[in-house]
């Protein structure tokens, strides 16, 4: 499941995952609300929390995110990686070599050091 966190405002947007992502949610709410943020900052910045219960994604999810992440690889300026297994660390510290967002991971008692970090 894909939510929304209140603290997201014009280009920064926060995502918790929980359970397991669908590629729908991913379509219906993760990547409109990440072209909005696009169009409203020109360069956005991503929040990714991952909390107790994620589970991992549906293969759709990691297509999309494939496709997505291509066409938006110049269009992040920070993205934070909060939580997750291990393997996500490891993707999402490969992630930073190939778009030009500045990307760091925290563990999950530290979002709201993520925060700070995202919004500064």
């Amino acid at each position: 499941m894909i939510s929304i966190l209140p603290e997201s405002e014009g280009n920064v947007i926060g995502i918790r995952a929980s359970g397991t992502l669908t590629d729908g949610e991913y379509r219906e709410i993760f990547m409109p609300a990440i072209e909005k943020a696009i169009e409203e900052g020109k360069v956005a910045r991503l929040l990714f929390f991952m909390d107790d219960s994620f589970e991992g994604a549906e293969w759709g999810v990691m297509w999309d995110d494939t496709k997505f992440g291509i066409k938006h690889c110049n269009d992040f300026e920070k993205v934070a990686v909060v939580g997750g297994p291990a393997w996500v660390e490891w993707g999402a510290r490969l992630s930073g070599y190939l778009m030009k967002a500045e990307v760091k991971t925290f563990p999950p008692k530290k979002l709201g050091e993520a925060w700070d970090w995202i919004k500064g």
